[in-house]
């Protein structure tokens, strides 16, 4: 983040966390800022195929609160090497409950339910539809960021690649598939508003706001953990705690770093972009880690969601939609 940082990783600039505020003046945006989103991109696509490794032998609740946790200790201890203390307020501790409900617990709590009945590729562009209920929120209801007509263009370009990789066959009946598909879209519009609550976080260190996020989700369901699955009767396999570690470290540590200095240089639409960059790259780690195959539809839809990433990444602010 641009500002500096007290030792309990509150930004020396005043900011307004009872409401939310605007677009962040950024300035012109630099190759750095896209590599930046490329990398969430990144860490954020690997999500889905190691839960589907790891969801064999580990069961939802234990699961998220494991990677919770790891991830937490993780930064945690970059924390104290850099020497920022985690905030003692408990306004900045209902902030951080807050975000981690709307943006990891009870999302990912659908959506590892729902892995345990769909391909790890599904749940990926599934996902990926964040952008567009962040489009619809932002445009129709908070107002707080310009919603250009080449954001709408690359929104329905990425509605239409997603409909275009996942099919029509969701349309032919109700299964336990397509109930877990419907609420894995469902969990997207949590995360969607996730990105927009996320900005009332700006005043703290990225990484003190991801530290304190994950702390309280793996605490908040380490109890309903030991008290379901008794985790010491579990006999996970030892490809399921990889999975589980690096999930912890890559996508949730490293992710929620990047994702909070992402809305603080490029804001809310932008930001989301990056989940129509997590198709190709996502569904590619699902067919090399899992073998899972690829639909024939694929390369349309890749097109599709491409298209949309550029239309709602070029700067175009004079084509505003109302």
């Amino acid at each position: 983040m641009p500002q500096s940082t007290s030792p309990t990783g509150r930004s020396t600039a005043a900011s307004a966390a009872a409401q939310l505020p605007s677009m962040p003046s950024t300035g012109a945006r630099s190759w750095r800022d896209y590599a930046l989103l490329f990398a969430l991109a990144c860490c954020w696509s690997s999500t889905y195929p190691l839960a589907k490794l790891a969801l064999d032998t580990i069961p939802p609740v234990t699961f998220i609160s494991a990677r919770s946790l790891i991830a937490a200790a993780f930064l945690f201890a970059i924390l104290w090497i850099r020497g920022i203390k985690l905030p003692t307020d408990v306004k900045a501790w209902k902030l951080f409950a807050t975000q981690q409900l709307i943006n990891s617990t009870f999302p990912f709590l659908v959506i590892t339910w729902s892995q345990q009945y769909v391909p790890a590729s599904n749940t990926v562009v599934l996902a990926s539809t964040t952008p567009i209920f962040a489009f619809l929120i932002t445009s129709l209801i908070t107002r707080h960021e310009p919603a250009t007509l080449l954001k709408l263009a690359g929104a329905i370009l990425g509605l239409a690649g997603t409909i275009a990789i996942v099919g029509l066959d969701a349309l032919r009946g109700l299964s336990s598939e397509i109930v877990a598909e419907i609420a894995t879209l469902l969990a997207t519009i949590s995360f969607a508003c996730a990105t927009i609550f996320g900005l009332r976080l700006s005043e703290y260190d990225p990484m003190v706001v991801a530290t304190g996020s994950l702390l309280f989700g793996g605490l908040v369901l380490l109890p309903p953990s030991l008290i379901i699955d008794q985790p010491w009767t579990l006999h996970p396999t030892f490809e399921a705690i990889v999975a589980t570690i690096v999930m912890g470290i890559v996508s949730s540590a490293l992710g929620l770093m990047l994702f909070y200095v992402c809305l603080g240089r490029l804001g809310t639409l932008t930001t989301n972009a990056q989940g129509y960059l997590r198709i190709p790259i996502g569904v590619g780690l699902s067919v090399l880690l899992l073998g899972e195959s690829v639909p024939a539809n694929l390369a349309l839809g890749l097109l599709l969601v491409m298209a949309g990433v550029a239309a709602m990444t070029v700067p175009a602010e004079r084509l505003k939609w109302r």
